[in-house]
C-alpha cells in the first residue's frame, strides 16, 4: 500500500440501495451477511415486531442471527429462538429507515468505495442497484482506518485509545507508535533489559506465549521498545546496570544529566514540530487555508513555537538578527492565534477578552508542554540511579565472599527484576503521557465517528 494512502482513513462512499419492495429483506439479509455496509437506522424509539416480543421478554439483549427466509415470529417465541428474533429486531430498524417510491425502495448507507463493486455483484441477483452518491454538505464520512500491515495493527490501539481519527485528518497511527517506541527507549534506557523485551517480542509473534496470544498483534510495539532500548543502552552503556559489560559509547546518564536534559528537549522540540506539521495539515483539511493559517494548532500556533525556539537560540548565540527575526515570528504568529480566537469567539467585548484569556492559556500550555519532554530524561535518570544502586550492593556483596556471594547473585536477579518491572510500567505510561497531551493535542481538535459495519450471522437452518 502506498505510504500516503496507509496515512488517512479508507476511502468511504455514500450510497443508496434500490430494490423492489418485496425484496427488501432479502437484500438486507445479503447485506448483514457481508458485513461491510453501515446501514442508516431508523430514528424512531417505539419498537415494533420483532423488537417489541424481545422488550416484553426481557431477552433485548440476546445474540443476534439472521435465517434467509422470513420467519414467523410466533413461531420463534414457541422455540425459544431469541437470537433470531433479535436479528429481525436489527432487521426491522434498517427496513424502517427505508424510503419507498411506488414499488422501489431504498436505504442509505457508508462503505467503504473498494466494497462497492462487490456490494453490486452480491445485491444484483436480488434486483438492487447499488448507486453511489455524493457526501452530504457538513456531514463527514465516518473513519476507518487501514489495518493492512503489522504496524498498523500493532500501533492502532495507542490511536484508538485516545480518539477515532476524524475523516479528513491524517491518521498518524505508524507516526505515533513510532514515537512512543523512540520515547519509551530513551527512559528506558538499558541493552540488558531491552534485550529481553526484544525476545519476549519475538517470542509473541511467533505465538510461544500462550496466555498471551491475544495481544500477538502488539509484537511490533514489543520489539520495538526492545530495541530502542537497546540502542540508547548501548550508548550510555549500560547492560544489566553500570557492569562494565558495554562501553560507554556517548554518555554516563548520572554524569551527565545537564546533557541528558537538553538532549530531551531537543528530541521534545522536534516532536512538537512534527506534531505542528500534521496539525497543520489537519487543520488545512478540515477547514481550508484560513483555519489552518489562524489555528493555535496550525500555522499561528507554528510560528509561535517556531519563533520562541528561535529567540532562546539567538539569545544563547547572542546574535541580535536572529532575535530581532524571532521576535517578529513571534509577534505575527500571536496575531494570527488572536484573530483566529477572536472569530471562533463571535467577536465584541467580551469575544475580544476570551479570545485573549485564551491566547494567553496556549503560551503558557506551549511553555508547560515544551517542558514535559524533560521527563525523558528525569525517568532514564531514574532507571539508571536504580540499577546503579543494585549493582553496588552487588559488587560489594560479592567482595564480601562466602554466603555472600549467593546474596550478591540474589540482589543482581530481583533488584533488575523490579527495576524491569517498574521502569516498564512508568516509561510505558510517562511516554502515552506525553503522546497524548503534548502531541495528540495539537494533531486533534475533533473527534470522527468510526465506521460501523452492519454484520450478523446468517442462519442456513430453516425457520418456520
Amino acid at each position: 500500500m502506498p505510504w500516503r494512502e496507509s496515512m488517512q482513513p479508507v476511502r468511504m462512499s455514500r450510497v443508496a440501495v434500490l430494490a423492489p419492495a418485496e425484496n427488501l429483506r432479502d437484500v438486507l439479509v445479503e447485506i448483514a451477511g457481508q458485513g461491510t455496509v453501515e446501514v442508516e437506522v431508523a430514528t424512531e424509539t417505539d419498537a415494533s415486531g420483532a423488537g417489541r416480543i424481545l422488550q416484553q421478554s426481557a431477552r433485548d439483549d440476546a445474540p443476534a442471527r439472521l435465517a434467509r427466509s422470513a420467519p414467523d415470529l410466533d413461531s420463534l417465541v414457541r422455540a425459544g429462538r431469541f437470537d433470531l428474533l433479535a436479528g429481525e429486531a436489527e432487521l426491522e430498524r434498517r427496513a424502517g429507515a427505508a424510503v419507498s417510491r411506488g414499488l422501489v425502495t431504498g436505504v442509505l448507507a457508508w462503505t467503504p468505495a473498494s466494497e462497492i463493486d462487490p456490494l453490486r455483484q452480491s445485491l444484483t441477483p436480488h434486483g438492487a442497484a447499488v448507486v453511489a452518491l455524493p457526501t452530504p454538505r457538513g456531514i463527514d464520512p465516518p473513519s476507518l482506518v487501514h489495518e493492512e500491515g503489522e504496524l498498523n495493527r500493532a500501533f492502532a490501539p495507542l490511536v484508538d485509545t485516545y480518539t477515532t481519527v476524524p475523516y479528513a485528518n491524517v491518521d498518524p497511527t505508524v507516526l505515533a507508535g513510532l514515537a512512543f517506541v523512540l520515547m519509551f527507549g530513551m527512559m528506558f534506557a538499558d541493552a540488558g533489559h531491552g534485550a529481553l523485551l526484544l525476545i519476549g517480542g519475538l517470542l509473541l509473534r511467533a505465538g510461544r506465549m500462550g496466555r498471551l496470544a491475544g495481544a500477538r498483534r502488539v509484537w511490533p510495539f514489543v520489539v520495538g521498545a526492545g530495541l530502542a532500548s537497546i540502542v540508547f543502552g548501548v550508548l550510555f552503556g549500560e547492560f544489566f546496570g553500570p557492569t562494565g559489560v558495554l562501553p560507554v559509547l556517548w554518555v554516563k546518564p548520572l554524569e551527565e544529566p545537564i546533557l541528558l536534559l537538553e538532549v530531551a528537549l531537543g528530541v521534545g522540540a522536534c516532536m512538537l514540530g512534527g506534531a505542528y506539521v500534521l496539525g497543520t495539515v489537519n487543520r488545512w483539511r478540515e477547514g481550508g487555508w484560513r483555519v489552518a493559517l489562524l489555528s493555535t494548532s496550525g500555522v499561528a500556533g507554528a510560528a509561535v513555537f517556531l519563533g520562541l525556539g528561535l529567540l532562546a537560540l539567538g539569545a544563547y548565540l547572542s546574535v541580535d538578527w536572529l532575535v530581532t527575526g524571532a521576535v517578529v515570528v513571534v509577534v505575527a504568529g500571536l496575531v494570527m492565534a488572536y484573530g483566529g480566537l477572536l472569530l471562533a469567539t463571535g467577536g465584541g467585548a467580551a469575544g475580544a477578552a476570551e479570545a485573549g484569556v485564551e491566547l494567553f492559556d496556549g503560551v503558557i500550555r506551549l511553555g508547560t508542554n515544551f517542558v514535559s519532554f524533560a521527563r525523558l530524561a528525569a525517568f532514564g535518570l531514574a532507571h539508571a540511579a536504580l540499577l546503579g544502586i543494585v549493582w553496588q550492593g552487588t559488587t560489594g556483596l560479592w567482595a564480601a565472599g562466602g554466603l555472600a556471594m549467593l546474596a550478591a547473585v540474589a540482589l543482581f536477579v530481583l533488584g533488575n527484576a523490579l527495576t524491569f518491572t517498574l521502569e516498564g510500567v512508568v516509561a510505558g505510561v510517562q511516554a502515552l503521557r506525553l503522546e497524548y497531551y503534548e502531541l495528540f493535542s495539537r494533531v486533534f481538535v475533533s473527534e470522527g465517528r468510526a465506521f460501523r459495519p452492519w454484520s450478523i450471522p446468517l442462519s442456513e437452518e430453516r425457520v418456520l
